[in-house]
């Protein structure tokens, strides 16, 4: 049952591989459980019918194992058929009649025999085992004289093996197998491979030789490739046994006759053409050019002839003899108005090679010989042809009258192409060498503004034949030749198109800087009225140059330190741009800004550090001058809001830095107290008292501060009287507490408070008002007391206020109070000077 299960499997397998439905795999996969199956399933003394199943049925799964590549899984199976084949021979052989029998019966158990033998080479050698298979292929050698129709299998089994191992570039197994497939082929010539296999034979194991050693195989490869060309004669063998020669260094004679062997014989032009190049590239001229000749003579009517003489300017030019090359072109050109055209093919393919010669002498510097081999190729264009690559003919041969200097035919051959191809970046660039040249800036300038254009239009659409980086290279060399000819006005031009244009930082960052130096060398020879405009343009370099640093950076030249040394040379520039426009506070802000900026790119080391804490606090200090100056409500309101937000930004820096040292004696703490204090109170800010709550805490806080504060607190539109006064009293008890009094400073603040405590022209005044002023003048007088430094005019100025208003007391019928102010208005009569009699 089992047994007949198998049988219908393999049966299945066979006959839905017909049909596509499984593939080999899947077939190998198959067979190879039914051939299991039935091989459990055999018995002791199995009959003949079943023994040949299962010779079959092993081979088959072994062949299929072999063909999908896993042809160790054959190995099994194939010795399973092998013994199989052995127990065949047995049964035979008992059961046979007569010699005529036994004779049949051995002839069957050959043939199968020599089928899993030749299986078990192809298993061996697929798994690396030369010496197996070798066995192998031997063993069914013998065989062939009992089975001569096997002959032309067992020849291409070993031709198999030879391509293979050639692959492998085992040249030595490869040769073994190709001369193994040309000796068995050619022992029985009835069923033999025939002369044409034989021949492919022989050829691939000439080549063998050849690549293998040529020097110590040469007589070896020579040989074989003779023998093939006799088996048959093909272009292959006839171009291999030159290519032989020539390595052997055989003598032109020798060369020659071989050459002479398929010149009777229908070769056809491609592989002459070939021959002839393997002869020339190998310093064959005498052989190769005669050859060429007789090819020449043989394809005379040939509408590729063309192709012939091409190839021989080619090598003659190859070989210096540009005289004989300048024959053959004119002969070409003759021919062309004499009806004897070039096929196009083959003009566009002289074209290349005159223009190649022309590029060479321009290279050299030859440029009236460049004009001749560019002459040759425009007598093939006719009279008013429009051709782009007419148009490319005339640039080139426009860039060589300039360098001779003749202007006037370079404008003309640049006319010529503009009619070609008007819209060509080229061209415009040919026009623009010219402009510069003969020193017309403005045609220059113009040319450069269409160069961009046509740059812009090309990396948008791509429509112009040229690659992305032809429009920033050619803007490039715009740039360089006129900074050469010393045209600045035009070298900026198209520096500011290559700086929007390219995409390589490394070029980028360079346009930018000579941008930046053009422009710098410009504003220092330029008058004031002149400068605003190119001020702007440096501010818009840098701020482009920031933009581009901020970017992420994909390019693997450009490193990050590179990144840092751009960032480090634009933030100097802006730096020192900020310190020479002091007298254009808002570019000055800009620069410091852009500076600050800038420097974010680069290690915050002490330096740098340094530098953002300056460019931040010079920038909120613009920004509060700004403020100040007569502008409305809004704009003030964001000046000073900027001015917040650049001192934000400092005090974070400002703390990093404290860390690094020793800063006593900088005044930075104080100007960021008195920058924020102006902003917060002018803006009316509700954290402004908490701000002065940790600074009425300091202990080692300067006169002069709290009288700035005093001083903005009252400045509009800021009015804070309460934090005002609190700040001058500071400020008085510091002054009182000095070992010498300064009476002067003394008496500003003693005049603020009192002018803050007693408004003018104010009626109703509190009593307790009265008495804390009473108190500031009784301080005033206690300083008088104690030194004669104090001013006469503050002096009388204490005294009238003073008397006035004991006088507005009285006026109101307090008479008590006016007796006290009037009084105390007298108390300062004594210490006047010369005024003192005028008032008594």
């Amino acid at each position: 049952q089992v047994e007949e299960s198998a049988i219908s499997l393999w049966n299945w397998a066979v006959t839905k591989h017909t049909g596509s439905v499984v593939n080999d795999e899947q077939r190998a996969k198959l067979r190879f459980v039914a051939c299991r199956l039935v091989c459990l399933c055999e018995g002791s003394d199995p009959p003949e019918a079943t023994i040949r199943r299962q010779i079959l049925m092993s081979m088959k799964t072994g062949k299929g194992w072999i063909d999908i590549g896993k042809a160790d899984l054959a190995d099994e199976f194939l010795e399973i058929a092998m013994t199989s084949i052995e127990k065949l021979h047995v049964k035979l052989l008992k059961g046979s009649d007569g010699e005529a029998d036994i004779h049949v019966h051995k002839a069957d158990v050959e043939k199968n025999l020599f089928k899993v033998l030749s299986y078990q080479a192809e298993s061996v050698f697929a798994q690396g085992d030369f010496q197996k298979a070798v066995m192998c292929m031997q063993r069914c050698k013998d065989m062939l004289m009992k089975l001569p129709k096997e002959t032309c299998y067992l020849s291409i089994l070993c031709y198999n093996f030879g391509v293979e191992t050639y692959e492998w570039k085992r040249y030595e197994q490869s040769s073994f197998w190709l001369s193994q497939s040309y000796d068995i082929g050619k022992m029985d010539m009835k069923y033999s491979v025939g002369k044409e296999m034989q021949a492919k034979v022989l050829r691939l194991l000439a080549t063998a030789y050849f690549e293998w050693d040529c020097n110590l195989y040469l007589d070896k490869a020579l040989q074989a490739i003779s023998l093939a060309n006799k088996e048959n004669l093909h272009p292959a063998g006839c171009f291999l046994k030159v290519k032989i020669l020539l390595k052997s260094g055989a003598s032109d004679e020798d060369i020659n006759s071989a050459v002479a062997e398929f010149l009777h014989h229908e070769m056809s032009l491609d592989f002459c053409l070939n021959t002839a190049k393997l002869l020339l590239e190998h310093g064959r001229e005498s052989v190769g050019f005669d050859f060429l000749k007789s090819v020449r003579e043989r394809f005379e009517s040939s509408p590729d002839l063309g192709k012939i003489i091409l190839l021989h300017i080619d090598f003659l030019l190859q070989n210096k003899r540009e005289l004989l090359a300048k024959q053959k072109v004119e002969e070409i050109i003759i021919g062309h108005y004499t009806g004897k055209q070039l096929l196009p093919e083959a003009l566009n393919q002289l074209h290349i090679i005159l223009w190649d010669r022309a590029a060479k002498h321009y290279e050299a510097k030859n440029y009236s010989e460049a004009l001749h081999w560019y002459n040759y190729s425009v007598s093939f264009y006719t009279p008013g042809q429009i051709d782009q690559n007419l148009a490319k003919l005339q640039r080139n041969m426009a860039s060589c009258y300039l360098r001779l200097k003749q202007v006037d035919k370079a404008k003309e051959a640049v006319k010529e192409a503009e009619r070609c191809d008007p819209n060509s970046i080229f061209t415009k660039f040919n026009v623009y060498k010219i402009a510069v040249m003969e020193k017309d800036t403005d045609k220059a300038v113009e040319a450069v503004i269409e160069m961009g254009k046509l740059a812009e239009k090309s990396s948008q659409h791509d429509k112009l034949g040229v690659d992305e980086n032809t429009g920033t290279n050619l803007l490039s060399l715009a740039a360089q030749i006129a900074l050469e000819n010393e045209q600045q006005v035009v070298a900026i031009k198209a520096l500011e198109y290559l700086s929007e244009h390219l995409q390589d930082c490394r070029q980028l960052f360079a346009a930018l800087k000579c941008l930046v130096r053009l422009m710098l060398s410009k504003v220092t020879a330029e008058n004031e009225e002149k400068r605003d405009e190119d001020i702007n343009a440096i501010l818009t370099y840098l701020t482009l140059a920031h933009k581009r640093l901020a970017e992420s950076f994909t390019e693997e030249k450009f490193t990050g330190d590179m990144r840092i040394l751009e960032a480090h040379w634009f933030r100097k520039v802006a730096w020192n741009l900020a310190v020479q426009l002091r007298g254009c506070p808002e570019k000055m802000r800009d620069f410091f800004l852009l500076s600050f900026k800038l420097s974010q790119f680069c290690p915050s080391d002490k330096a740098v550090l340094m530098a953002q804490k300056t460019c931040l606090l010079m920038a909120a200090a613009v920004d509060l001058e700004m403020g100040r100056q007569q502008v409305t409500p809004s704009e003030q309101m964001e000046l000073l809001t900027q001015a917040l937000q650049h001192l934000q930004t400092c005090k974070e820096i400002w703390k990093v830095l404290k860390l690094t040292g020793d800063f006593a004696k900088d005044p930075t703490d104080t100007l960021l107290l008195l920058y924020e204090f102006e902003a917060r109170s002018k803006l009316n800010d509700p954290t402004l008292h908490n701000l002065m709550e940790s600074v009425w805490e300091q202990p080692q806080i300067e006169v002069k501060t709290l009288e700035i504060i005093a001083s903005l607190a009252m400045e509009s539109p800021a009015r804070y009287p309460v934090l005002c006064k609190k700040a001058l009293k500071s400020a008085l008890n510091l002054h009182r507490k000095q070992t010498v009094i300064d009476a002067v400073k003394c008496s500003k603040c003693l005049h603020s408070l009192i002018d803050l405590s007693l408004p003018t022209g104010v009626t109703d005044l509190d009593a307790c008002v009265l008495l804390e002023v009473w108190d500031y003048f009784e301080d005033a007088l206690s300083v008088i007391s104690s030194t004669d430094a104090y001013p006469e005019m503050e002096i009388l100025w204490l005294m009238t206020r003073a008397w006035n208003t004991g006088i507005f007391q009285y006026t109101v019928g307090k008479y008590k109070e006016a007796e006290q102010w009037c009084g105390l208005g007298m108390r300062f009569l004594s210490h006047l000077g010369s005024l003192k009699k005028s008032y008594e």
